[in-house]
């Protein structure tokens, strides 16, 4: 593993006068050395909570630095939970005042989709990378604001894309790019649950920027774009509401198609009000594959046409994208996440909303 250019200076002299010192040592000897990205986490709720900061216990290149958070009530248990100091305790008004903070390199950013631009700028101009959940913000325009304002600061900007980490979708994506099964023709991919309260973020579209789409069908659109390895060229798309109450701001139900350049078409569709989709699967010249569940924290799995499992052990997801940014950061390595990885999808959601909106097929080229 590289060191950064400042540790290599600092430990090159000593290598020199001892080169009797094996190298396998010497690379121990540096992995311990380095140093830990502190993560300041931006928002407390359930995620954060329950899979985040956890992951963040068990990350070898990254610890909880520091929390952000409108809720008082909440300080105090995760302090005394991870020994977080009183002045790496910030609002969301005061994060700014992290630019003091050199225990704190970098930010999770884990609140509505539509705080994302505002808080990403914020940490940039405080000196910090950010890591943001997806959707990476309700706009284009939102996540090219956030990609310069971290190009400005020279800081990583890296969007949450955990089933990127999955060894079990990237198993399925080296199947597809070696043409294991011959060309392929069609992606079917699902994802859905019965959404629960009638009071929460995500159902006001001022905060979530949309509904299903954006929050779940987001993992259907991830898939068929990583693997293809193509970006769509036009889709169609179709939404239904159940629900006018409960669902009046935000598409409950969407379902969409999308043609890809080399001829293969996707069929996706994402629901709030529907359950046991969970699911993508792969149909080429030859055969097929696919992952049932795919979109899971933990134990995705498929099968092959020709018989064998898809069942690869997995890392958790979360400390495995963390781990991942914290090597960008400190070998100045881009990141496969990035900033204009998740304004991808933001433009091809806007174009599949444009496309039910309308009835007619939007282009993207």
């Amino acid at each position: 593993m590289m060191e950064t250019r400042r540790r290599f200076l600092g430990t090159a002299a000593a290598v020199v006068a001892a080169p009797f010192i094996s190298t396998s040592v010497t690379r121990a000897q540096a992995k311990k050395s380095r140093k830990k990205v502190g993560i300041a986490l931006v928002g407390l709720g359930g995620l954060s909570e329950h899979q985040i900061a956890p992951a963040l216990a068990k990350s070898e290149h990254c610890r909880l630095a520091g929390i952000v958070t409108g809720t008082p009530d909440k300080v105090q248990k995760w302090k005394t939970l991870y020994g977080i100091p009183d002045h790496s305790v910030y609002t969301y008004e005061t994060m700014g005042k992290m630019a003091n903070n050199d225990e704190i390199d970098a930010v999770y950013i884990v609140t509505p989709n539509s705080l994302h631009a505002e808080q990403t700028i914020l940490a940039a101009k405080a000196g910090k990378h950010v890591m943001c959940e997806k959707p990476m913000e309700v706009s284009v325009e939102k996540c090219q604001q956030m990609i310069d304002a971290c190009k400005a600061a020279r800081r990583v900007l890296a969007i949450a894309y955990r089933c990127q980490y999955d060894p079990n979708h990237l198993e399925c994506v080296r199947i597809a790019r070696s043409g294991e099964f011959g060309a392929i023709r069609v992606i079917e991919a699902a994802f859905g649950f019965s959404m629960g309260g009638s009071d929460l973020w995500r159902l006001k579209h001022a905060l979530s920027g949309g509904g299903a789409l954006v929050d779940i069908g987001i993992y259907a659109l991830q898939v068929t774009r990583y693997i293809t390895g193509e970006e769509p060229v036009d889709v169609t798309a179709v939404e239904t509401k159940t629900d006018r109450v409960k669902f009046a701001e935000v598409d409950e139900t969407i379902a969409w198609q999308a043609r890809f350049p080399s001829g293969a078409l996707s069929s996706c569709t994402a629901s709030y009000n529907a359950v046991g989709m969970n699911r993508f699967s792969v149909h080429a010249e030859h055969g097929w594959f696919g992952l049932d569940p795919a979109f899971n924290y933990t134990g995705n799995h498929g099968r092959r046409s020709d018989g064998k499992e898809i069942a690869l052990p997995a890392p958790d997801l979360f400390m495995a994208e963390m781990d991942d940014f914290a090597r960008c950061i400190l070998d100045g390595s881009p990141s496969k996440v990035s900033g204009e990885e998740g304004m991808r999808d933001v433009r091809i959601m806007a174009a599949i909303y444009e496309a039910a909106r309308t009835g007619g097929r939007v282009k993207l080229t």
